[in-house]
């Protein structure tokens, strides 16, 4: 299930949009928020765009796009699949409304309307079972895996070749 969602800008971390969060549910990830802000902090031109770091019984999700990172902390037992779906969803209503103004923006939350979106996305996703929720058909799902595995596998790849090994010993 999904817990809270933050959007900020890469570059410096600056929080653009944020669900809001009722307070038990605040209370209860309260630390996984701080680890999301160092998160946000460490992020590089290099890092990796999609990740997902486990945290006790949530599971961070981000991706990274046009210098706006969006994060979700889910429940441990959410489909990595369904999350990353649900922040493709976010990134492409968020760059469509709000894409030109981000590198202007000096406040934060300066996007806070965002949130009825957001809260309505979130709704669709709350379902697990719901894997179409993002409207995407079977072929799609599975050439986004395919896509998955091989940057995945580049990743390696380069990672050997960085370190002087070679592929033989690998």
């Amino acid at each position: 299930m999904v817990r809270s969602t933050i959007v900020v800008r890469a570059s410096d971390a600056l929080p653009l949009a944020a669900t809001v969060d009722d307070e038990q549910t605040e209370q209860a990830l309260q630390e996984h928020k701080q680890q999301a802000k160092l998160v946000f902090r460490r992020i590089t031109p290099n890092t990796e765009p999609r990740c997902s770091i486990e945290s006790g019984q949530y599971t961070l999700h981000y991706l990274i796009a046009d210098n706006v990172v969006y994060l979700v902390i889910a429940d441990k037992s959410y489909p990595r699949k369904l999350a990353f779906s649900y922040l493709d969803e976010l990134s492409k209503e968020f760059t469509t409304s709000y894409g030109a103004k981000v590198e202007a923006v000096r406040k934060p939350y300066a996007f806070v309307g965002f949130d009825t979106f957001m809260g309505k996305t979130t709704r669709l996703y709350q379902d697990t079972r719901s894997a179409g929720a993002g409207g995407s058909n079977n072929l799609d799902k599975l050439n986004d895996e395919l896509q998955d595995v091989t940057r995945i596998m580049t990743k390696n790849m380069e990672e050997l070749l960085w370190r002087g090994d070679s592929l033989d010993s690998a």
